[in-house]
Protein backbone atom coordinates (compact mmCIF):
# COMPACT_ATOMS: atom_id res chain seq x y z
CA UNK A 1 0.00 0.00 0.00
CA UNK A 2 1.32 3.41 -0.94
CA UNK A 3 2.21 5.53 2.23
CA UNK A 4 0.83 9.01 3.09
CA UNK A 5 0.96 11.17 5.95
CA UNK A 6 -1.42 12.99 8.46
CA UNK A 7 -1.85 15.97 8.00
CA UNK A 8 -4.55 17.36 10.52
CA UNK A 9 -7.69 19.16 8.42
CA UNK A 10 -9.10 21.83 9.80
CA UNK A 11 -12.94 21.67 10.29
CA UNK A 12 -13.51 24.16 7.71
CA UNK A 13 -11.36 22.11 5.15
CA UNK A 14 -13.37 18.61 6.37
CA UNK A 15 -16.51 19.98 6.07
CA UNK A 16 -15.81 21.74 2.41
CA UNK A 17 -14.12 17.98 1.48
CA UNK A 18 -16.96 16.07 2.48
CA UNK A 19 -19.36 18.30 0.91
CA UNK A 20 -17.59 17.92 -2.55
CA UNK A 21 -17.06 14.15 -2.06
CA UNK A 22 -21.27 14.36 -1.54
CA UNK A 23 -20.76 12.42 1.73
CA UNK A 24 -22.31 14.18 4.57
CA UNK A 25 -23.67 18.25 4.90
CA UNK A 26 -22.24 19.20 8.24
CA UNK A 27 -21.42 22.28 10.55
CA UNK A 28 -18.46 23.16 12.62
CA UNK A 29 -20.62 22.64 15.60
CA UNK A 30 -20.51 18.94 15.08
CA UNK A 31 -16.83 18.77 14.81
CA UNK A 32 -16.71 20.37 18.25
CA UNK A 33 -19.05 18.91 20.08
CA UNK A 34 -19.91 15.49 18.13
CA UNK A 35 -22.51 13.14 19.32
CA UNK A 36 -23.13 9.59 19.30
CA UNK A 37 -25.64 9.69 16.66
CA UNK A 38 -23.45 12.23 14.40
CA UNK A 39 -19.86 9.86 15.21
CA UNK A 40 -21.51 7.19 13.55
CA UNK A 41 -23.64 8.31 10.68
CA UNK A 42 -20.43 10.36 9.76
CA UNK A 43 -18.63 6.91 10.40
CA UNK A 44 -21.44 5.31 8.47
CA UNK A 45 -21.44 7.46 5.49
CA UNK A 46 -17.06 7.80 4.79
CA UNK A 47 -17.53 3.71 5.09
CA UNK A 48 -19.96 3.32 2.19
CA UNK A 49 -18.04 6.04 0.37
CA UNK A 50 -15.13 3.85 1.17
CA UNK A 51 -17.00 0.66 -0.28
CA UNK A 52 -16.13 -1.15 2.86
CA UNK A 53 -19.77 -0.91 4.10
CA UNK A 54 -22.84 -2.20 2.19
CA UNK A 55 -26.12 -0.10 3.94
CA UNK A 56 -27.81 -3.28 3.64
CA UNK A 57 -25.23 -4.80 6.15
CA UNK A 58 -26.06 -2.45 8.94
CA UNK A 59 -27.14 -4.18 12.16
CA UNK A 60 -27.61 -7.23 10.81
CA UNK A 61 -26.29 -10.13 13.02
CA UNK A 62 -26.13 -13.80 12.68
CA UNK A 63 -29.34 -16.14 13.79
CA UNK A 64 -26.07 -17.90 15.91
CA UNK A 65 -25.16 -14.67 17.72
CA UNK A 66 -28.85 -14.03 18.49
CA UNK A 67 -29.34 -17.67 19.80
CA UNK A 68 -27.64 -16.71 22.82
CA UNK A 69 -28.98 -14.08 24.33
CA UNK A 70 -32.10 -13.96 26.12
CA UNK A 71 -33.60 -10.23 24.56
CA UNK A 72 -32.32 -9.87 21.23
CA UNK A 73 -34.55 -6.78 20.31
CA UNK A 74 -32.90 -5.12 23.38
CA UNK A 75 -29.81 -5.72 21.27
CA UNK A 76 -30.14 -4.36 18.38
CA UNK A 77 -28.63 -0.83 18.53
CA UNK A 78 -25.56 -2.67 20.43
CA UNK A 79 -24.96 -4.83 17.61
CA UNK A 80 -24.99 -2.13 15.02
CA UNK A 81 -22.91 -0.45 17.43
CA UNK A 82 -20.14 -2.70 17.56
CA UNK A 83 -20.49 -4.30 14.06
CA UNK A 84 -19.54 -0.09 12.99
CA UNK A 85 -16.87 -0.09 16.06
CA UNK A 86 -15.50 -3.20 14.17
CA UNK A 87 -15.10 -1.78 10.41
CA UNK A 88 -13.93 1.56 11.75
CA UNK A 89 -11.58 0.38 14.35
CA UNK A 90 -10.22 -2.16 10.88
CA UNK A 91 -10.34 0.97 8.66
CA UNK A 92 -7.92 2.59 11.04
CA UNK A 93 -5.68 -0.33 11.78
CA UNK A 94 -5.31 -0.94 8.04
CA UNK A 95 -4.27 3.08 7.72
CA UNK A 96 -1.59 2.49 10.46
CA UNK A 97 -2.86 5.30 12.23
CA UNK A 98 -0.68 6.18 15.35
CA UNK A 99 -3.48 6.40 17.89
CA UNK A 100 -5.96 3.64 18.83
CA UNK A 101 -9.92 3.64 18.01
CA UNK A 102 -11.78 2.55 21.11
CA UNK A 103 -15.65 1.91 21.59
CA UNK A 104 -15.31 5.21 23.88
CA UNK A 105 -15.05 7.25 20.25
CA UNK A 106 -18.02 6.44 19.25
CA UNK A 107 -20.34 6.07 22.65
CA UNK A 108 -18.45 9.27 24.09
CA UNK A 109 -16.89 10.98 21.22
CA UNK A 110 -14.05 13.97 21.83
CA UNK A 111 -14.05 16.63 19.77
CA UNK A 112 -10.27 16.43 18.95
CA UNK A 113 -10.15 12.69 18.73
CA UNK A 114 -12.96 12.83 16.44
CA UNK A 115 -11.51 15.62 14.10
CA UNK A 116 -8.04 12.89 14.06
CA UNK A 117 -9.79 10.24 13.00
CA UNK A 118 -12.14 12.08 10.44
CA UNK A 119 -8.86 13.63 9.08
CA UNK A 120 -7.05 10.55 8.86
CA UNK A 121 -10.04 9.10 6.92
CA UNK A 122 -10.73 11.77 4.83
CA UNK A 123 -6.79 12.25 4.02
CA UNK A 124 -7.45 8.47 2.84
CA UNK A 125 -10.02 9.16 0.83
CA UNK A 126 -8.17 12.12 -1.50
CA UNK A 127 -5.02 9.84 -1.22
CA UNK A 128 -7.68 6.83 -2.68
CA UNK A 129 -8.91 9.53 -5.03
CA UNK A 130 -5.96 10.66 -6.52
CA UNK A 131 -4.91 7.33 -7.19
CA UNK A 132 -7.81 6.26 -9.03
CA UNK A 133 -7.90 9.68 -11.05
CA UNK A 134 -4.24 8.19 -12.02
CA UNK A 135 -5.30 4.62 -13.06
CA UNK A 136 -8.31 5.66 -14.69
CA UNK A 137 -6.81 6.40 -18.21
CA UNK A 138 -4.92 3.13 -17.74
CA UNK A 139 -8.21 1.53 -17.19
CA UNK A 140 -9.82 3.40 -20.19
CA UNK A 141 -6.59 2.43 -21.80
CA UNK A 142 -7.27 -1.05 -21.22
CA UNK A 143 -10.99 -1.47 -22.11
CA UNK A 144 -10.09 0.66 -25.34
CA UNK A 145 -7.11 -1.92 -26.17
CA UNK A 146 -9.65 -4.73 -25.16
CA UNK A 147 -12.67 -3.44 -27.72
CA UNK A 148 -10.04 -3.30 -30.24
CA UNK A 149 -8.40 -6.85 -29.27
CA UNK A 150 -12.01 -8.15 -29.93
CA UNK A 151 -12.33 -6.05 -33.02
CA UNK A 152 -9.19 -7.30 -33.99
CA UNK A 153 -10.22 -11.29 -33.25
CA UNK A 154 -13.49 -10.43 -34.95
CA UNK A 155 -11.55 -9.61 -38.29
CA UNK A 156 -8.82 -12.53 -37.89
CA UNK A 157 -11.76 -14.84 -37.84
CA UNK A 158 -13.30 -13.35 -40.77
CA UNK A 159 -10.09 -13.48 -42.87
CA UNK A 160 -9.69 -16.86 -41.68
CA UNK A 161 -12.96 -17.95 -43.30
CA UNK A 162 -12.15 -16.01 -46.28
CA UNK A 163 -8.23 -17.43 -46.07
CA UNK A 164 -10.50 -20.90 -45.49
CA UNK A 165 -12.86 -20.58 -48.29
CA UNK A 166 -10.01 -19.21 -50.27
CA UNK A 167 -7.91 -22.12 -49.96
CA UNK A 168 -11.25 -24.66 -50.75
CA UNK A 169 -11.93 -22.94 -53.87
CA UNK A 170 -8.13 -22.97 -54.74
CA UNK A 171 -8.40 -26.72 -53.80
CA UNK A 172 -11.28 -26.98 -55.70
CA UNK A 173 -10.35 -24.97 -58.79
CA UNK A 174 -6.63 -26.66 -58.82
CA UNK A 175 -7.49 -29.83 -60.67
CA UNK A 176 -9.17 -27.53 -63.10
CA UNK A 177 -6.01 -25.40 -63.27
CA UNK A 178 -4.27 -28.23 -63.75
CA UNK A 179 -6.43 -29.37 -66.47
CA UNK A 180 -6.33 -26.27 -68.43
CA UNK A 181 -2.76 -26.01 -68.03
CA UNK A 182 -2.63 -29.13 -69.41
CA UNK A 183 -4.66 -28.24 -72.29
CA UNK A 184 -2.88 -24.80 -72.48
CA UNK A 185 0.50 -27.03 -73.27
CA UNK A 186 -0.83 -29.05 -75.68
CA UNK A 187 -2.81 -25.86 -77.62
CA UNK A 188 0.55 -24.25 -77.53
CA UNK A 189 2.21 -27.48 -79.18
CA UNK A 190 -0.38 -27.64 -81.31
CA UNK A 191 0.00 -24.11 -82.18
CA UNK A 192 3.86 -24.42 -82.97
CA UNK A 193 3.25 -27.53 -85.13
CA UNK A 194 0.35 -25.67 -87.30
CA UNK A 195 2.91 -22.91 -87.87
CA UNK A 196 5.30 -25.05 -89.09
CA UNK A 197 2.83 -26.54 -91.16
CA UNK A 198 1.80 -23.19 -92.25
CA UNK A 199 5.27 -22.20 -92.91
CA UNK A 200 6.02 -25.57 -95.51
CA UNK A 201 2.02 -24.55 -96.71
CA UNK A 202 3.67 -20.90 -97.52
CA UNK A 203 6.80 -22.37 -99.04
CA UNK A 204 5.12 -25.00 -101.06
CA UNK A 205 2.49 -22.09 -102.31
CA UNK A 206 5.41 -19.98 -103.15
CA UNK A 207 6.69 -22.97 -105.31
CA UNK A 208 3.36 -23.41 -106.93
CA UNK A 209 3.47 -19.88 -107.77
CA UNK A 210 6.22 -19.50 -109.37
CA UNK A 211 5.72 -22.58 -111.47
CA UNK A 212 1.95 -21.06 -112.19
CA UNK A 213 3.81 -17.48 -113.02
CA UNK A 214 6.55 -19.64 -115.56
CA UNK A 215 3.49 -21.94 -117.25
CA UNK A 216 1.56 -18.49 -117.53
CA UNK A 217 4.40 -17.18 -119.36
CA UNK A 218 4.82 -19.82 -121.60
CA UNK A 219 1.23 -19.69 -122.50
CA UNK A 220 1.53 -16.05 -123.24
CA UNK A 221 4.04 -17.00 -125.42
CA UNK A 222 2.41 -19.69 -126.90
CA UNK A 223 -0.62 -17.74 -128.01
CA UNK A 224 1.54 -15.10 -129.59
CA UNK A 225 3.17 -18.58 -131.51
CA UNK A 226 -0.37 -19.24 -132.51
CA UNK A 227 -1.49 -15.27 -133.34
CA UNK A 228 1.70 -15.03 -135.17
CA UNK A 229 0.93 -18.70 -137.33
CA UNK A 230 -2.69 -17.23 -137.86
CA UNK A 231 -1.57 -14.13 -139.57
CA UNK A 232 1.13 -15.83 -141.55
CA UNK A 233 -1.69 -18.49 -142.55
CA UNK A 234 -3.63 -15.41 -143.57
CA UNK A 235 -0.28 -14.48 -145.22
CA UNK A 236 -0.25 -17.70 -147.31
CA UNK A 237 -3.94 -17.54 -148.63
CA UNK A 238 -3.58 -14.64 -150.01
CA UNK A 239 -0.54 -15.44 -151.76
CA UNK A 240 -1.71 -18.43 -152.90
CA UNK A 241 -2.78 -17.48 -156.79
CA UNK A 242 0.52 -15.35 -157.03
CA UNK A 243 2.76 -18.17 -157.18
CA UNK A 244 2.39 -21.94 -156.76
CA UNK A 245 5.81 -23.21 -155.70
CA UNK A 246 6.04 -20.50 -153.64
CA UNK A 247 2.51 -21.74 -152.09
CA UNK A 248 4.09 -25.15 -151.99
CA UNK A 249 7.23 -24.19 -150.17
CA UNK A 250 4.86 -21.90 -147.75
CA UNK A 251 2.32 -24.80 -147.47
CA UNK A 252 5.25 -27.07 -146.69
CA UNK A 253 6.68 -24.40 -144.21
CA UNK A 254 3.19 -23.68 -142.81
CA UNK A 255 2.56 -27.45 -142.26
CA UNK A 256 5.89 -27.39 -140.56
CA UNK A 257 4.54 -24.23 -138.71
CA UNK A 258 1.66 -25.63 -137.71
CA UNK A 259 2.70 -29.09 -136.80
CA UNK A 260 5.03 -26.84 -134.55
CA UNK A 261 1.81 -24.77 -133.12
CA UNK A 262 0.21 -27.99 -132.62
CA UNK A 263 2.62 -29.18 -131.09
CA UNK A 264 2.91 -26.22 -128.90
CA UNK A 265 -1.10 -26.25 -128.61
CA UNK A 266 -0.86 -30.10 -126.93
CA UNK A 267 2.02 -28.12 -124.83
CA UNK A 268 0.06 -25.57 -123.82
CA UNK A 269 -3.05 -27.85 -123.40
CA UNK A 270 -0.77 -29.68 -121.47
CA UNK A 271 0.04 -27.19 -119.35
CA UNK A 272 -2.88 -25.42 -118.92
CA UNK A 273 -4.18 -29.07 -117.48
CA UNK A 274 -1.41 -28.87 -115.21
CA UNK A 275 -2.55 -25.85 -114.23
CA UNK A 276 -5.85 -26.94 -113.75
CA UNK A 277 -4.44 -29.86 -111.81
CA UNK A 278 -2.09 -27.03 -109.88
CA UNK A 279 -5.41 -25.11 -109.69
CA UNK A 280 -7.22 -27.91 -108.28
CA UNK A 281 -4.15 -28.66 -105.62
CA UNK A 282 -4.24 -24.68 -104.87
CA UNK A 283 -7.65 -24.72 -104.14
CA UNK A 284 -8.45 -27.61 -101.64
CA UNK A 285 -4.96 -26.47 -100.38
CA UNK A 286 -6.50 -23.14 -99.81
CA UNK A 287 -9.81 -25.36 -98.88
CA UNK A 288 -7.10 -26.99 -95.89
CA UNK A 289 -5.76 -23.92 -95.10
CA UNK A 290 -9.15 -22.06 -94.08
CA UNK A 291 -10.05 -24.90 -92.33
CA UNK A 292 -6.67 -24.83 -90.50
CA UNK A 293 -7.26 -20.87 -90.09
CA UNK A 294 -10.19 -21.71 -88.55
CA UNK A 295 -9.01 -24.60 -86.37
CA UNK A 296 -6.07 -21.30 -85.23
CA UNK A 297 -8.54 -19.15 -84.49
CA UNK A 298 -10.56 -21.69 -82.39
CA UNK A 299 -7.15 -22.47 -80.78
CA UNK A 300 -6.64 -18.97 -80.69
CA UNK A 301 -9.88 -18.33 -78.87
CA UNK A 302 -9.00 -21.23 -76.58
CA UNK A 303 -5.76 -19.72 -75.70
CA UNK A 304 -7.28 -16.64 -74.81
CA UNK A 305 -9.82 -17.99 -72.59
CA UNK A 306 -6.56 -20.02 -71.31
CA UNK A 307 -4.53 -16.48 -71.16
CA UNK A 308 -7.46 -14.91 -69.28
CA UNK A 309 -8.00 -18.01 -66.96
CA UNK A 310 -4.37 -18.07 -66.24
CA UNK A 311 -4.15 -14.07 -65.78
CA UNK A 312 -7.45 -14.63 -62.98
CA UNK A 313 -5.39 -17.45 -61.29
CA UNK A 314 -2.25 -15.46 -61.23
CA UNK A 315 -4.41 -12.09 -59.98
CA UNK A 316 -5.74 -14.96 -57.59
CA UNK A 317 -2.57 -15.87 -56.69
CA UNK A 318 -1.44 -12.34 -55.79
CA UNK A 319 -4.27 -12.04 -53.69
CA UNK A 320 -3.76 -15.08 -51.92
CA UNK A 321 -0.46 -13.60 -51.70
CA UNK A 322 -1.44 -10.27 -50.14
CA UNK A 323 -4.03 -12.25 -47.81
CA UNK A 324 -1.17 -14.17 -46.58
CA UNK A 325 0.83 -10.68 -46.25
CA UNK A 326 -1.67 -9.41 -44.33
CA UNK A 327 -2.67 -12.57 -42.44
CA UNK A 328 1.40 -11.89 -41.49
CA UNK A 329 0.74 -8.98 -40.79
CA UNK A 330 -2.04 -9.87 -38.45
CA UNK A 331 -0.54 -12.75 -36.92
CA UNK A 332 2.29 -9.67 -36.01
CA UNK A 333 -0.66 -7.49 -34.64
CA UNK A 334 -1.65 -10.33 -32.97
CA UNK A 335 0.89 -11.34 -31.46
CA UNK A 336 1.70 -7.84 -30.15
CA UNK A 337 -1.65 -7.83 -28.84
CA UNK A 338 -0.94 -11.35 -27.12
CA UNK A 339 2.25 -10.01 -25.62
CA UNK A 340 0.28 -6.86 -24.11
CA UNK A 341 -2.55 -9.00 -22.87
CA UNK A 342 0.06 -11.26 -21.21
CA UNK A 343 1.74 -8.24 -19.47
CA UNK A 344 -2.02 -7.08 -18.98
CA UNK A 345 -2.77 -10.56 -16.99
CA UNK A 346 0.88 -10.57 -15.24
CA UNK A 347 -0.05 -7.03 -13.79
CA UNK A 348 -3.63 -8.58 -12.73
CA UNK A 349 -2.17 -11.59 -11.52
CA UNK A 350 0.19 -9.04 -9.59
CA UNK A 351 -2.85 -7.10 -8.55
CA UNK A 352 -4.42 -10.47 -7.68
CA UNK A 353 -1.60 -11.49 -5.62
CA UNK A 354 -1.61 -7.58 -3.86
CA UNK A 355 -5.23 -8.04 -3.11
CA UNK A 356 -4.81 -11.65 -1.74
CA UNK A 357 -1.52 -10.53 0.80
CA UNK A 358 -3.52 -7.31 1.66
CA UNK A 359 -7.18 -9.76 2.48
CA UNK A 360 -5.67 -11.82 4.40
CA UNK A 361 -3.71 -9.12 6.61
CA UNK A 362 -6.96 -7.92 7.00
CA UNK A 363 -8.33 -11.26 7.53
CA UNK A 364 -5.59 -12.00 9.99
CA UNK A 365 -6.12 -8.17 11.93
CA UNK A 366 -10.04 -9.03 11.35
CA UNK A 367 -9.72 -12.77 13.14
CA UNK A 368 -6.95 -10.74 15.98
CA UNK A 369 -9.64 -7.81 16.45
CA UNK A 370 -12.37 -10.70 16.73
CA UNK A 371 -10.74 -12.16 19.48
CA UNK A 372 -10.11 -9.18 21.34
CA UNK A 373 -13.83 -7.96 20.66
CA UNK A 374 -14.98 -11.37 21.96
CA UNK A 375 -12.89 -11.30 24.79
CA UNK A 376 -14.20 -7.59 25.30
CA UNK A 377 -17.40 -8.76 24.79
CA UNK A 378 -17.11 -11.48 27.56
CA UNK A 379 -15.67 -8.97 29.73
CA UNK A 380 -18.86 -6.63 29.03
CA UNK A 381 -20.92 -9.17 29.89
CA UNK A 382 -19.50 -10.22 33.02
CA UNK A 383 -19.31 -6.38 33.50
CA UNK A 384 -22.77 -5.85 32.66
CA UNK A 385 -23.93 -9.06 34.87
CA UNK A 386 -21.30 -7.09 37.86
CA UNK A 387 -23.42 -4.03 36.99
CA UNK A 388 -26.77 -5.79 37.17
CA UNK A 389 -25.52 -7.43 40.50
CA UNK A 390 -24.64 -4.00 41.54
CA UNK A 391 -27.92 -2.29 40.10
CA UNK A 392 -29.73 -4.90 42.43
CA UNK A 393 -28.03 -3.74 44.98
CA UNK A 394 -28.19 -0.07 44.64
CA UNK A 395 -32.00 -1.20 44.47
CA UNK A 396 -32.03 -3.25 47.80
CA UNK A 397 -29.56 0.37 48.98
CA UNK A 398 -32.11 2.75 47.48
CA UNK A 399 -35.32 0.76 48.76
CA UNK A 400 -33.22 1.00 52.57
CA UNK A 401 -33.03 4.31 51.71
CA UNK A 402 -36.76 5.35 51.23
CA UNK A 403 -37.89 2.98 53.79
CA UNK A 404 -35.16 5.01 56.20
CA UNK A 405 -36.34 9.00 54.52
CA UNK A 406 -39.68 7.31 55.05
CA UNK A 407 -39.00 6.76 58.66
CA UNK A 408 -36.91 9.80 59.20
CA UNK A 409 -39.58 12.21 57.74
CA UNK A 410 -42.14 10.50 60.01
CA UNK A 411 -39.49 11.27 63.17
CA UNK A 412 -39.22 14.68 61.54
CA UNK A 413 -42.86 15.01 61.01
CA UNK A 414 -43.30 13.90 64.84
CA UNK A 415 -40.12 16.29 65.82
CA UNK A 416 -41.88 19.02 63.90
CA UNK A 417 -45.67 18.70 66.37
CA UNK A 418 -43.52 18.20 69.39
CA UNK A 419 -41.20 21.30 68.64
CA UNK A 420 -44.32 22.99 68.19
CA UNK A 421 -46.27 22.01 71.10
CA UNK A 422 -43.01 22.96 73.14
CA UNK A 423 -42.84 26.71 71.31
CA UNK A 424 -47.19 26.85 71.96
CA UNK A 425 -46.39 25.71 75.57
CA UNK A 426 -43.18 28.28 75.96
CA UNK A 427 -45.21 30.93 74.58
CA UNK A 428 -48.24 30.17 77.41
CA UNK A 429 -44.89 29.97 79.89
CA UNK A 430 -43.72 33.48 79.00
CA UNK A 431 -46.82 34.83 78.67
CA UNK A 432 -47.51 33.32 82.56
CA UNK A 433 -44.67 34.42 83.69
CA UNK A 434 -44.70 38.19 82.46
CA UNK A 435 -46.27 39.81 84.71
CA UNK A 436 -44.26 38.37 87.72
CA UNK A 437 -41.44 39.93 85.60
CA UNK A 438 -42.96 42.98 85.70
CA UNK A 439 -43.56 42.94 89.38
CA UNK A 440 -40.41 41.79 89.98
CA UNK A 441 -38.88 44.65 88.31
CA UNK A 442 -41.11 47.39 89.74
Amino acid sequence: MSKFEYPMLSRTDMISILAESQIAAIIETDLKNPTPDFVADIYTRLLVYLDLLHEEDEGQVEFAALEQLENPHYHVGSARIMNLYIKVKEVITMLQCPADFTLRDLLKPQGDRTQFFLSAILNFCLHKDSKMNELRPIGEELTLLDEQRRGLEDKISQLNAEIAEYNDARERELPLAHEVDGKVKELRQKIADLNNHQMSLRASYRKLKERSSEMDGEISRAEFDLVQSVQENANLRSKIVQSPDKLQRALEEKKSVREEARNAERLAMQSFEAKTAVLEVYTKALKKMSKHFDQMQAIHEQVNSAKSIEKDYKALKAKLSDDGLMDKSLDAKLVELQMKAQQLNELKKLLEKERAMKCEEATKEYNTIKSEVESKRHDLEARQRRVEAVLSEVDAITSKTNMVNESGAAKVQKLVSKREEIAEQFKKYKNSIEPLLQCANS
